[in-house]
């Protein structure tokens, strides 16, 4: 999967932007502030519908404009380009697909980018929604009833909470308890699916870029006690539930965690060895949806420079060389670690609102 051109207009600081992509690797060089990592968030959002940094999403928009708008031409591993976009206005967004306009998923099930930026460290030591939401993007990309089931469960949960609420119970309850342990139990098989997939390619990833910690296992916890019986585990909480106003146990408190021969807590990580950790993560679920869909994701790398140590850098270029994914990688400036391991780039230099290619 490629980018093969990426347009932008009224993101963050770019008033249009026009882009021509190499299927290689692409470096974006300039001074911070610039505008590099926008360049990526554009293709995150083809992927994803939001950004990668926090903040309020109409911080995308830039200033004194009405909204924002992502276009790219898209070439799959098999099969012939195609143009996608993403608009934000009016508080909504769009997907289009070859001009047309379609449901936000089937956007998304066009494009896929796995990126590795300052705030990936969150994955491994921020709270369990960052990694329910990287376990149900992969999800997502496996599992063709994913979106169907997880609207179920989503609606359901809503109207059981609201319920509660209200100081619902009883025959009030009994439809959306069965709905949420019907959809509940799916939607916990399927990660569970994922996980048993995604753990083997994690951690030989892990033992390498963090062999000291010793053998890594990465475990999901379903947010059940016992997901042999979600309906009854339900029915159990129901009186919990009703003093808490809301539902206790189930896939939307989901979480995955991953425990080293020598660090079983997280709490035994250093920053460093979160942002390590979290590495061999996105690599593994990019590898992982390689292996599955027969063509890489498109790799992002902000900062590369800042985030890891010269040997490590070395490590990730020489794991993504021998691979053919697309690769965005930012920098204030060229890394070493692409000469030293020989990779051949092409390179742009970011100023505020311009991006041109270096020859």
């Amino acid at each position: 999967m490629r980018l093969r051109q990426l347009r932008l207009e009224n993101l963050r600081a770019f008033p249009r932007l026009e882009l021509d992509l190499d299927s290689g690797w692409n470096v974006f060089v300039g001074a911070n502030g610039a505008g590099k990592t926008t360049v990526l968030e554009a293709a995150y959002l083809l992927s994803h519908a939001r950004s990668f940094r926090s903040g309020p999403r109409d911080a995308l928009i830039r200033r004194g404009a009405a909204g924002y708008s992502v276009f790219g031409i898209v070439e799959p591993g098999s099969g012939v380009s195609v143009g996608v976009g993403l608009s934000r206005a009016s508080g909504a967004l769009e997907a289009r697909i070859a001009g047309a306009t379609v449901p936000l998923a089937d956007l998304l099930r066009r494009v896929a980018v796995a990126c590795f930026e300052p705030g990936s460290h969150e994955l491994i030591s921020g709270p369990a929604e960052e990694r329910r939401s990287f376990l149900d993007w992969g999800v997502f990309h496996v599992e063709h009833e994913f979106l169907r089931v997880w609207r179920a469960f989503q609606r359901a949960l809503k109207q059981r909470n609201a319920l509660l609420r209200l100081g619902g119970s009883g025959a009030a309850l009994d439809p959306w308890d069965r709905e949420l342990g019907r959809s509940g139990a799916e939607l916990s098989a399927m990660r569970d699916r994922y996980v048993g997939a995604l753990a083997p390619i994690a951690r030989a990833l892990l033992g390498d870029l963090l062999p000291e910690l010793g053998e890594a296992r990465l475990s999901l916890d379903g947010g059940w006690a016992d997901e042999a019986s979600a309906a009854a585990e339900l029915a159990a909480a129901r009186d919990e539930d009703a003093r808490r106003g809301f539902t206790t146990r189930g896939p939307h408190r989901a979480d995955w965690s991953i425990a080293f021969e020598n660090a079983p807590k997280r709490e035994h990580l250093s920053r460093g060895q979160e942002k390590l950790c979290a590495l061999g993560c996105i690599l593994g679920q990019a590898r992982a949806f390689a292996d599955r869909h027969g063509e890489w994701p498109i790799v992002c790398i902000d900062d590369l420079a800042s985030e890891l140590d010269t040997p490590h850098q070395e490590k990730l270029v020489r794991a993504l060389a021998g691979t053919s994914a697309q690769i965005f990688v930012t920098g204030t400036h060229e890394p070493e670690a692409l000469r030293a391991v020989g990779v051949a780039a092409t390179r742009f230099h970011v100023e505020p609102g311009r991006v041109a290619q270096l020859l």
